[in-house]
């Protein structure tokens, strides 16, 4: 296979389906180009090349079409994958495996397009069309396509006084009002035909209304083009409600932030901060960077990002994230990622990258398009000739129902109905923290049958905590006293989890002199003047002799899955801590609400048996332990010829060939460079719960897509059969197109609705 590059594209102005198909029909035809992606709600393009394409030619196209486009990012050379897969494929996820494009390391500024000059150039040819593709943001009135309907509105008003007036010139006056708005579409239309889409909603527009020119019937025909214009409008309004809810998070971001530098403190751009700098939050700010705290301690206010309901204490050594609202302390923070790179920026850029990858739906509905519109003008033409020819039908009545057939045949709505509805939910999940990566995924998620789900770090914390302190010789405070006092300044994740009980308690620790780590026993060190040790049961028990009733006890802990240390001091067994790694406070609920739904869960883990088997006790979980990679891996594939629809949760580092069997690999993790990258899907503040909350969107989104669906093609049915039997006209033919696109858009953006 030849190398491909990859270049992405911002394209301004586009908010309805028959706009993305244009592009991607006009592009697909370029010289070197491969595919094309094109998404409305993202504003993006994607184009895969070879060396020999013309970027600029490719621009210069796009803009002919009446669309605003600058290069956002080129990806490195690589052969070319399709990142797009249903849930029934066997696919990668990103683990020792190529995509198609690397969504964190290119860098978006400095890209040399073939040499040319990308600059942002002026988006729109001269004249306007009837979905004007001028920039979306502010109101709608100071937009080109308000504009125009504005100047619309008000011919048509003009036309009906004048008409009132002089009589004899009215139909002059409906000619020229609807010229007003039907030259730019028509216009468009051409350019559209010239660029390989002869069957555009804006060639159907103008052939209708000239046509009703034609027969005499200009005041329909100026009202019907004044319509079209009014739900194209309003149509790139409520397109912009999509757009806009995952982007409003970039907003989040403070534009300045507090570096300090020799010692002082200084206001500077956040955009500017570098990795490694060292940034002051103050009580209340909000975090201007992605980082990790190396002073102080806070709650955090994570709601924005991640949709955590209560503030998050965060000490030193914790990540904290840009947007984020710092509570009641100062804090100071080393930045470790750019600007460009933050979790808020990798998160919207994600989005709108997953918007480009078509659902299996949706493919389906452009395929049906492609054929459905012909055959429309087709039917449309028959309607037309056919009674009039053969039946002794009078011409001008059947032409004109075959005009308002073919209004009603425009597949806006149609093939708007399955991307509306993705792009709400892909935006509305990831405002909570769950990032889905396409439509693909999106529909897949909805029809998992079975979740296996990884131990460590998934449904448990990944760290482990004390849950119990056993008092032998001494009272529980003191044997967690002195136990701290041996631990301190250790990293290790159990000496981390007695400091932390510690400090919990309000026991401060005692110096220890002399401290020694003994090799798979223990540690040791002079404590008060008493020679303290802690370590394993077995260590112990080289030391002291242990009774009945401490083995008894010990036993009963490593049956829960605790890890036993015991304390020794001046040779006498004084005390005991367990540790385990707990579960997530939302585990047992998070499972539950899967089972609720029919899904069957699993736990593979490869820790052993008795810790796992007790987690899975207290979780309510089948568990299957002790295993390799390549277990997890089979017992996938397994559960797939059972007949199961599988969903692999896992941290997306050692779990790569299970997330790669899997349906849906779905990465655990608080906003790394895995849990963003690397899976089909991520959760990025770990509560399993979201897991169901995950599979309740997917089932909702489809559910939203057969209603938009059933809805397009029924309002549609309903006018062609009232059409015919000349009850309905032309009026109402456009009022069943723009009309149904409109309810269809806004059903879609029920979506958008919080996630609870």
């Amino acid at each position: 296979m030849s190398d491909v590059k990859e270049t992405r594209f911002r394209v301004g102005g586009m908010d309805c389906a028959s706009c993305a198909s244009k592009i991607d029909t006009a592009v697909r035809r370029m010289p070197g180009v491969s595919d094309v992606s094109v998404s409305v709600t993202a504003g993006t393009m994607r184009v895969q090349h070879d060396v020999t394409s013309d970027l600029e030619a490719i621009r210069k196209k796009v803009s002919g079409l009446g669309y605003a486009v600058t290069p956002a990012a080129a990806v490195a050379e690589k052969p070319a994958a399709k990142h797009e897969h249903g849930p029934g494929c066997s696919h990668d996820h990103g683990h020792g495996h190529d995509h198609s494009h690397d969504h964190a390391d290119h860098d978006h500024d400095d890209h040399d397009h073939a040499g040319h000059d990308h600059k942002p150039k002026a988006a729109v040819v001269e004249g306007l069309h009837g979905h004007d593709h001028g920039p979306s943001e502010g109101p709608w009135w100071k937009g080109k396509k308000g504009r125009l309907t504005i100047l619309a509105g008000a011919s048509l008003v003009i036309a009906y006084g004048i008409g009132h007036l002089f009589p004899a010139i009215e139909t002059y006056a409906f000619v020229i009002a609807m010229f007003v708005g039907l030259l730019p579409i028509a216009r468009r239309a051409i350019m559209a035909a010239l660029a390989g889409t002869p069957f555009s909603i804006e060639m159907l527009m103008t052939i209708a209304a000239v046509g009703a020119v034609i027969i005499n019937a200009t005041e329909e025909a100026a009202a019907v083009v004044f319509l079209f214009l009014v739900g194209e409008l309003l149509e790139g309004v409520a397109a912009g409600k999509a757009r806009d809810s995952i982007r409003s998070l970039s907003a989040l971001v403070p534009k300045t932030a507090l570096l300090e530098e020799n010692g002082r403190t200084k206001e500077v751009p956040a955009e500017s901060l570098a990795v490694g700098a060292v940034i002051l939050v103050r009580p209340g700010d909000r975090i201007s960077a992605d980082g990790v705290i190396i002073d102080g301690e806070s709650a955090i206010d994570e709601a924005p990002v991640t949709g955590e309901s209560t503030p998050v204490n965060k000490e030193v050594g914790d990540s904290v994230f840009a947007g984020t609202v710092n509570g009641d302390a100062a804090l100071r923070v080393r930045v470790t990622a750019a600007a460009a790179d933050n979790t808020i920026a990798r998160v919207i850029k994600l989005v709108e990258e997953a918007q480009e990858s078509k659902a299996p739906t949706e493919r389906f509905i452009d395929r049906f398009s492609k054929y459905y519109t012909p055959g429309v003008v087709v039917v449309a033409a028959l309607v037309a000739i056919i009674p009039p020819l053969f039946l002794g039908g009078i011409w001008s009545e059947w032409v004109y129902k075959g005009l308002a057939v073919l209004l009603i045949g425009c597949p806006c709505a149609l093939v708007i109905s399955t991307p509306a509805a993705i792009a709400a939910s892909l935006s509305a999940g990831a405002r909570r923290g769950l990032l889905m990566k396409g439509g693909a995924v999106l529909e897949g998620l909805g029809k998992l049958t079975a979740i296996a789900f990884d131990k460590t770090g998934t449904l448990t914390e990944g760290k482990p905590k004390v849950t119990d302190i056993v008092a032998f010789a001494q009272p529980a405070d003191e044997v967690l006293r002195l136990a701290a006092a041996l631990e301190a300044g250790s990293s290790h994740p159990l000496a981390l989890s007695i400091l932390g009980k510690a400090a919990e308690d309000g026991i401060v620790p005692p110096v220890a002199s002399g401290s020694r780590a003994l090799g798979g026993k223990g540690v040791t060190a002079t404590v008060e003047g008493r020679q303290v040790f802690l370590g394993s049961p077995k260590a112990v028990a080289e030391q002291v002799t242990l009774s009945d009733e401490v083995k008894a006890a010990t036993a009963a802990l490593n049956d829960d899955g605790k890890t036993v240390s015991m304390l020794v001091v001046d040779g006498m067994l004084v005390g005991a801590v367990a540790m385990r790694d707990e579960p997530r406070p939302d585990a047992a609920a998070g499972l539950k609400a899967l089972k609720d739904a029919g899904i069957k869960t699993i736990m593979l883990t490869g820790d052993n048996a008795r810790t796992a088997k007790a987690v899975g006790a207290e979780l309510g979980i089948e568990v299957r332990a002790e295993l390799m990679p390549e277990d997890k891996q089979r017992i996938v594939g397994e559960l797939q010829r059972e007949g199961f629809v599988v969903g692999k949760i896992g941290d997306g580092i050692n779990d790569a060939p299970a997330l790669a069997a899997a349906n849906i690999g779905i990465a655990m993790g608080g906003g790394t460079d895995v849990a963003l990258e690397t899976a089909d899907a991520a959760i990025l503040h770990g509560r399993v719960g979201d897991v169901a909350l995950m599979t309740d969107l997917s089932k909702r989104t489809m559910r939203n897509i057969v209603q938009n669906i059933v809805l397009s093609l029924g309002l549609k049915g309903v006018f062609l059969v009232t059409t015919i039997i000349g009850i309905t006209g032309l009026w109402p033919a456009i009022l069943a197109d723009t009309g149904a696109t409109v309810l269809v858009t806004l059903n879609a953006l029920r979506l958008l609705r919080p996630i609870k």
